[in-house]
């Protein structure tokens, strides 16, 4: 990659402010670049989802290359396992992940993004060759169009929408997710489809949970399948990311069936106020009976280690389970491209959505800088695109409708590892 300062700098406007595009502005801003980055959210700060994450590959090697920020950033299990219905591990096998949390994540990525400060990590010194970085939240983007060499993009405060206003860069990176706005500028008949099923989500303090539960899921990654169910848990960072033994959290992702349109559906994603979300129930909102429903049903349907922490969750969450991929990630020439989940959001089964994010962002760099070719960054970033989009959904109708031997789920684990791009590019290569 060129040393930064060797290639004319350019300013980019980055739209979101989650792991996404963090990543790129952390990326760009390390070759020289200037950045600013526009958040919907109207708080300066997206608040904690109480989601845990797997770090893939490329989310290991992001950190290696552009976190500034020293202190350790997962917890790390050393063995992936499989339970049946009584909690009798079934099936084992000895393999390190690093597990994290949205969290810790984001606040590492928001001290070297733009040095916010926060009790999960100190800010690391300026660096005089990297560009300006400028976030700015309360901001929704409602057009882009080009404007000479470079684009226009407009936007209002999301809390007041009377107050807009508009920026000009010589590129646009649309990181928005996987509702992305970016997105439907230019391909607005791309939309999400729900998938047939949730993700229920939440956490227990190791420390709350029995003798028996800890010692299932310390420093293990564990599974459980049964008839359109699939359960796993695994430890992440606590409190302010700490990683010390007896403080650390213990999150579950607990898969279940909601046919589309069924009053199952509505009831979880209704909240607490009786609002029915459409896609995701935020920590803390969830329904208490509807909740209650679900904790009788985990009792009866999990064995008693999975049970015991869905019951113990005080702040669960749910997601519905959703498939969208865009059909190209560069518009007006180049001048406007998507990544991360904007392009494709990836089934939550594939452990691979933050590793894309930075995927897409390193390789976006290496575009930038020179190191690659426009030909090989379109092909290495749809290929991952489409490939694990298409793995997740063949891993998760397999998961949650079909009926199949423990064999079966234990290759679409090995499958779902995510290690780096480099050892597995040929697989996804041809997938453009």
């Amino acid at each position: 990659m060129d040393e930064p300062g060797s290639r004319p700098k350019m300013h980019f406007v980055i739209v979101g402010g989650s792991l996404g595009g963090l990543a790129a502005g952390i990326a760009l801003k390390a070759l020289g670049h200037d950045t600013t980055l526009l958040e919907r959210n109207p708080m300066p700060l997206l608040h904690d989802q109480g989601a845990g994450i797997v770090a893939g590959g490329d989310a290991l090697e992001f950190f290696e290359r552009l976190n500034r920020c020293k202190r350790p950033t997962a917890v790390r299990s050393k063995r992936r396992q499989y339970v049946d219905k009584e909690g009798n591990i079934v099936n084992k096998l000895d393999t390190v992940h690093d597990m994290s949390s949205w969290d810790l994540t984001y606040h590492i990525m928001r001290a070297n993004y733009d040095g916010k400060a926060s009790l999960y990590c100190d800010i690391p010194p300026p660096d005089p060759f990297h560009g300006a970085a400028v976030h700015h939240h309360d901001r929704t983007v409602t057009g882009i169009e080009e404007d000479g060499p470079g684009v226009r993009v407009n936007w209002k405060c999301t809390s007041d929408p009377q107050v807009t206003g508009s920026l000009i860069a010589d590129r646009l990176v649309g990181a928005d997710g996987p509702g992305s706005t970016v997105r439907s500028l230019f391909v607005s008949d791309v939309q999400r489809t729900y998938a047939g099923y949730c993700a229920l989500r939440g956490t227990v303090p190791e420390n709350e949970a029995s003798t028996e539960t800890r010692e299932t899921f310390a420093e293990r990654f564990t599974f459980f399948h049964g008839p359109g169910v699939q359960v796993l848990a695994y430890l992440i960072p606590g409190v302010n990311g700490t990683v010390e033994p007896g403080h650390r959290l213990i999150n579950f992702v607990y898969y279940t069936n909601f046919p589309e349109g069924s009053p199952e559906l509505n009831e979880i994603l209704t909240d607490r106020h009786g609002q029915r979300h459409r896609i995701t129930l935020p920590p803390g909102m969830t329904d208490p009976a509807a909740w209650e429903k679900q904790r009788a049903i985990a009792r009866e349907r999990l064995p008693p280690q999975f049970a015991e922490i869905v019951c113990k969750a005080k702040r669960p969450f749910v997601q519905a389970v959703t498939d969208v991929i865009s059909p190209e990630h560069e518009f007006l020439g180049g001048k406007v491209v998507l990544i991360g989940d904007a392009l494709a959001g990836f089934r939550p089964h594939t452990v691979a959505s933050t590793s894309q994010a930075a995927f897409d962002a390193m390789i976006l760099a290496d575009y930038i800088s020179g190191k690659i070719g426009r030909e090989e960054w379109k092909k290495q970033t749809m290929g991952y695109a489409r490939y694990i989009q298409k793995r997740g959904v063949d891993m998760g109708n397999r998961s949650q409708f079909q009926q199949l031997p423990l064999e079966e789920y234990v290759k679409d684990r090995d499958v779902a590892s995510t290690p780096r791009r480099d050892e597995v590019y040929p697989a996804w290569a041809t997938a453009v």
